[in-house]
């Protein structure tokens, strides 16, 4: 099944910037053969289920390597069943009709 994801991964334990370990799941999600589109609150991707479930998994494994004791994940998913759909879709929908 394919699933549109929002993922935000939060290392706790380690200070303010986090921006490292932010970078070091987007490398984690690319060589998963995913492409990441990183906005300031999270990062989108799309991808068969288990593909992505298992990306989330590797960041996780990625930021505790890092040195985080604890790393909190919110994760927004969509899919559907009646069409294709993509990140992209989603975007030009939206845009498509705020240009009205």
């Amino acid at each position: 099944m394919k699933v549109l994801a929002e993922i935000s991964v939060i290392p706790l334990g380690v200070g303010v910037s986090i921006s490292d370990y932010v970078a070091a799941c987007e490398r984690v999600l690319r060589a998963a053969g995913l492409d990441p589109k990183l906005h300031a609150f999270g990062t989108n991707v799309e991808g068969e289920w288990e593909a992505v479930m298992a990306a989330v998994r590797q960041c996780h494994e990625a930021v505790h390597q890092m040195g985080a004791p604890r790393v909190s994940t919110s994760l927004k998913l969509s899919t559907r069943i009646d069409r294709p759909q993509t990140l992209a879709d989603k975007v030009q929908s939206v845009e498509g009709k705020a240009e009205g």
